[in-house]
């Protein structure tokens, strides 16, 4: 799907040694590289915006991850690996634009594979900037700031949760706002603050459609399980790649080195990654939305933003730095929600390093 780009965006089909894609720049070709990574049910079409904006003598790169957009429709993701795929994917692009070492901006899943890019290739990152990203530990199925998983088959997690009439409804092409399921809804009422409208929204809807769909895609596979959601992560597909079966030990983190700094950004409104995300089991368990939940013993909300916030105060800790940046009255993506707010401290980040 062809999708139109803004005025300063400039696209582009790269082929690298693991990947074909689409990549969007911005800027000088010599400015400083930042490298920006979407996250789930979207494209790099979401960065143009953050990208444009960027300062004098910064390169935007943002390119649609496997599995999104316009990206080779043959290659999967490999959910056993995590995130690995798609951080290798990335490193696989700056190699072949012959970057050495870039900013990094992650949102959401794309805040997931810049944890994962800070443990297998730290010395190629400059500064990562983390927006709404998942938790280090993965999506779903985990109890407490340390991670511990529910169960041993991390039940409760993967792409056997992923509502199936949002599935139907992107697959059908749906942009209306007819069902409370459509991705139009999804972006107006879960992904952003309402009453806030995206100024992009008919292209950002056409990045959310051009998701690749199936059992080896979204919502990928599944395995039955004996335990309370009685579904477990299967083996492909992004959201099978978010589940804490699968995520890299997030020690790993505290032994880097180099260190880049962090700088962490989310809105106060954010229902996807929070304490109490809508889509986490344990939330919609605990409000009597899903028959036999355990109790909050057993299953309870994911802390999510408690666990980032763990993980980084080990991270500075252990001789790194961040910076949690809360931007009010914002959702999910408080870049294109509160673009202005995001970019005065999105760019100190950079301008300090």
């Amino acid at each position: 799907m062809t999708i139109p780009t803004m005025a300063g965006i400039t696209a582009r089909t790269i082929q690298t040694p693991r990947l074909t894609t689409r990549v969007l720049f911005s800027g000088p070709d010599d400015g400083f590289p930042v490298l920006f990574i979407h996250g789930n049910s979207s494209s790099a079409t979401w960065w143009e915006e953050t990208m444009a904006a960027l300062p004098p003598g910064f390169r935007g790169i943002a390119h649609d991850q496997r599995g999104f957009g316009d990206a080779d429709p043959d290659q999967k993701i490999d959910a056993t690996q995590g995130t690995g795929d798609l951080a290798a994917d990335a490193i696989a692009l700056l190699d072949e634009l012959n970057i050495q070492r870039a900013h990094v901006v992650g949102n959401s899943l794309g805040g997931v594979v810049v944890w994962r890019m800070m443990m297998d290739y730290p010395d190629r990152i400059l500064t990562v900037t983390q927006v709404a990203p998942g938790s280090p530990y993965g999506f779903g199925g985990t109890k407490d700031v340390d991670g511990t998983p529910c169960y041993e088959d991390f039940a409760g997690s993967g792409g056997g949760l992923v509502n199936p009439e949002l599935i139907r409804l992107m697959a059908a092409g749906d942009r209306s706002l007819d069902s409370p399921f459509s991705p139009r809804a999804a972006l107006r009422t879960l992904i952003v603050k309402p009453p806030f409208v995206p100024p992009r929204e008919e292209e950002m809807l056409s990045a959310m459609l051009a998701t690749h769909l199936g059992e080896q895609d979204l919502p990928g596979d599944k395995v039955v399980s004996p335990n309370w959601p009685f579904v477990a992560p299967g083996r492909w597909g992004a959201a099978n790649a978010l589940s804490p079966k699968y995520m890299a030990d997030v020690r790993r983190l505290y032994a880097i080195e180099p260190k880049p700094p962090v700088l962490w950004v989310r809105g106060s409104h954010d229902l996807l990654v929070s304490n109490a995300a809508v889509s986490d089991m344990g939330h919609i368990g605990s409000l009597g939305l899903f028959p036999g939940w355990p109790g909050m013993e057993v299953f309870p909300p994911q802390p999510m933003l408690d666990q980032t916030r763990a993980v980084l105060e080990q991270y500075a800790k252990a001789g790194g730095s961040y910076r949690e940046v809360v931007i009010q009255d914002a959702g999910h993506i408080p870049f294109i929600e509160k673009p202005e707010e995001f970019n005065a401290v999105f760019h100190e980040h950079l301008r300090h390093a």
